[in-house]
């Protein structure tokens, strides 16, 4: 579904609304309608702090066991360099068959990692969004309303909302505050290492080859 769609989507909710109070009423009463900005709330959670620490610890240790594999495959290749000459033929295959045996490993590992990664962030993001989706259900209700909408539907989308001109209806302060979070209060910095994909700069040195070996 395209944006252009989910907004035409929400602006046909808004008339359905509109038109079912005006029969009701008699009246025009446009629906009372807050909007907010989740990303924003999500980061001033604590829970969303330590979720980055985590997802940092986590990312080291993936990253270390890599490193580690990549260190044996260079030891092990380094090894056949200076001794290729003096082996037979069989050994030579064998060594050889090891080494792309840990290629393919590392590759496989690399990949692994990073859907380890990425399972490990919904887990730990999955009761946060709970969260805050709780809260926001009872911000809409105890301020009567009728929708609350997201300000950005989520990175390299469009915004949902281009203009407000009333920050009355901005529901943000309101939502920290059922989370227990002082809007007044200064952010903490963040980190400028932000938890990302496994690198894949670290590469083990392709298997130059021997002249001794047969093809």
């Amino acid at each position: 579904m395209t944006h252009l769609t989910k907004i035409g989507l929400l602006a046909g909710l808004i008339s359905i609304h509109f038109q079912a109070s005006s029969q009701v009423t008699g009246t025009a009463n446009f629906p009372k309608i807050g909007y907010t900005n989740v990303d924003v709330v999500m980061a001033r959670l604590p829970e969303s702090k330590a979720m980055q620490n985590q997802l940092e610890i986590t990312k080291s240790q993936l990253e270390k066991a890599i490193d580690e594999s990549i260190k044996e495959f260079q030891g092990k290749a380094d090894n056949y360099q200076k001794t290729a000459s003096q082996m037979t033929d069989l050994i030579r295959a064998d060594k050889e068959k090891e080494l792309e045996n840990l290629q393919t490993r590392i590759q496989e590992m690399r990949s692994k990692a990073q859907y380890s990664l990425q399972d490990k962030q919904q887990q730990l993001m999955a009761p946060i969004q709970t969260k805050v989706n709780a809260a926001i259900q009872q911000v809409g209700k105890e301020n009567a309303y009728a929708y609350i909408i997201n300000m950005d539907g989520g990175e390299g989308t469009v915004p949902f909302i281009l203009f407000a001109s009333a920050e009355e209806n901005n529901v943000t302060n309101l939502i920290l505050e059922k989370l227990g979070v002082n809007p007044g209060q200064p952010e903490a910095p963040v980190k400028s290492e932000q938890s990302g994909p496994i690198p894949t700069t670290a590469n083990p040195k392709p298997l130059p080859a021997n002249k001794n070996s047969k093809q």
